[in-house]
């Protein structure tokens, strides 16, 4: 008899887990590269999809995003290399200041809430172009980092980075998955859907908002300080400028927030379209960028997921 734990997602997400595994062997150089940002931008992604499905977007979680990356960076500035370190102090640095902001935020609803959340977020970007301390403008490196003592050289940063972000991100993915499939967790439609019904019931719908904002900020801490690692470098407009919000509320879209893996898959997929968009047409990829998105919301308005679901729905047999 099979768990109530374990269920099609888990099980396709430990497949996927151990394909991955065996294919960084074996993947070139520039597809793990991409591999290791769709991970670390689809799990902003999955915090996004979280709070969607309570009926919220948020415009400013490049806020989360860039103080992890930022976070992780100067820790490599004062010695500290550790990768595991790293993406613990990325992404606590970001939870905690969800967690603070999230008393505000959880009162808001709607356009307030989403434009709240850019205006912090552009007052993060500020601060980091007027402070010199930070690099401006120009950004500053961060250096390879180590994974408990183990140093790899050349080829081997990025497969044990690949290696290790998935591992982490399997580890989270699962967890938002069962965090679902709670009481808490399945109050998200009803949130959206009557917050008054909900209070009736004995919850209050601004702790379940905080609860799931916290969650966003700490898997978009997580996701900042992977890119800065994968990268090798911070700058604010690519860790903390309104677009890179723009770009995380574009992956939701695309995803759709029907299961927790769309949103890599999502993130797989813009990673790609953009690539190659740049690449074959560089005065043109953002309006090749922007004609996928407006493609996907015409014609799979619930996100690629959708047609996962449509492969899973029964077909009606033909009327006699």
């Amino acid at each position: 008899m099979r768990s109530k734990y374990i269920d099609n997602t888990v099980i396709g997400l430990s497949i996927a887990f151990v394909v991955l595994i065996f294919a960084d062997f074996f993947m070139a150089e520039w597809v793990r590269f991409i591999g290791l940002q769709s991970l670390a931008r689809g799990a902003v992604a999955l915090g996004l999809l979280i709070l969607w499905r309570s009926g919220l977007v948020s415009f400013g979680h490049a806020l989360y995003f860039g103080f992890g990356a930022y976070a992780a960076a100067m820790m490599t500035l004062i010695g500290y290399r550790d990768a595991f370190l790293l993406v613990f102090v990325g992404t606590a640095v970001a939870g905690i200041l969800a967690f603070l902001l999230g008393f505000l935020l959880r009162r808001y609803r709607g356009i307030f809430f989403a434009l709240l959340n850019l205006a912090f977020s552009m007052i993060l970007y500020g601060v980091i172009v007027k402070t010199e301390a930070l690099g401006s403008t120009d950004g500053f490196s961060v250096l390879t980092p180590t994974f408990l003592g183990y140093a790899p050289k050349g080829e081997a940063v990025q497969t044990t980075l690949f290696l290790f972000t998935l591992a982490f991100t399997y580890i989270i993915t699962i967890g938002a998955h069962l965090y679902l499939k709670t009481t808490l967790g399945g109050m998200s439609m009803a949130v959206r859907e009557n917050e008054i019904r909900v209070e009736y019931l004995g919850y209050s719908a601004e702790r379940i908002i905080h609860v799931k904002y916290v969650f966003s900020g700490l898997v978009a801490g997580f996701g900042g300080a992977i890119m800065a690692m994968a990268i090798g470098q911070v700058d604010p407009d690519s860790m903390a400028n309104w677009t890179v919000s723009g770009e995380f509320v574009f992956i939701t879209i695309l995803s759709g927030i029907g299961n927790v893996a769309a949103t890599f898959i999502g993130a797989l997929v813009f990673d790609l379209i953009r690539t190659y968009a740049f690449e074959y047409a560089p005065q043109f990829w953002q309006f090749i960028l922007g004609g996928s998105l407006l493609a996907i919301i015409m014609f799979l308005p619930e996100g690629i997921w959708s047609l996962v679901a449509r492969l899973r729905r029964p077909q009606k047999a033909p009327s006699p």
